[in-house]
């Protein structure tokens, strides 16, 4: 692990500085006040770490899937799906494409629908699938009749 982190001056145990309650040790509670002098540029090389940007990546990018009504599992298997294709490497474009399946509204259930497969018109029932491109802006909303 790459947290910064040092060595408490009155228990001489290593302490990650996430793991600090109010820049004191939590096994001691000795005060690291020279921490800022010894160490400050592992500080720095945290915050300028290069997973930032990722990180603020796939917080925009949950909270957009949460606001559309995706569920937070599927979410997460698609975050995971594009890094595992990210960190591959194999130096083709990532596929960016997504399908998930969200709940209706209101307005879905009450509506005629045609279904994105067979072209059949439908009431009720169903589901509606949201589909895109994380490379492109907007998304597409398919529903599909019980039958398919």
């Amino acid at each position: 692990m790459h947290a910064p982190h040092t060595t408490c001056p009155g228990c001489r145990e290593e302490v990650y500085l996430d793991e600090l309650v109010r820049g004191r040790c939590p096994l001691c509670g000795c005060t690291l006040e020279d921490f800022d002098t010894q160490e400050g540029s592992e500080l720095e090389d945290f915050i300028e770490r290069s997973d930032l940007p990722w990180l603020v990546f796939n917080y925009f990018l949950f909270k957009r899937f949460l606001e559309i009504g995706a569920s937070p599992l599927q979410i997460m298997q698609l975050v995971a799906a594009f890094n595992d294709q990210d960190l591959q490497g194999n130096g083709q474009k990532p596929d960016t494409r997504f399908v998930m399946e969200v709940p209706m509204k209101q307005i879905d259930r009450i509506r005629p629908k045609r279904c994105a497969k067979c072209g059949k018109i439908f009431v009720t029932k169903g589901r509606k699938v949201v589909a895109g491109d994380l490379a492109a802006p907007g998304v597409e909303y398919l529903y599909y009749c019980n039958g398919c």
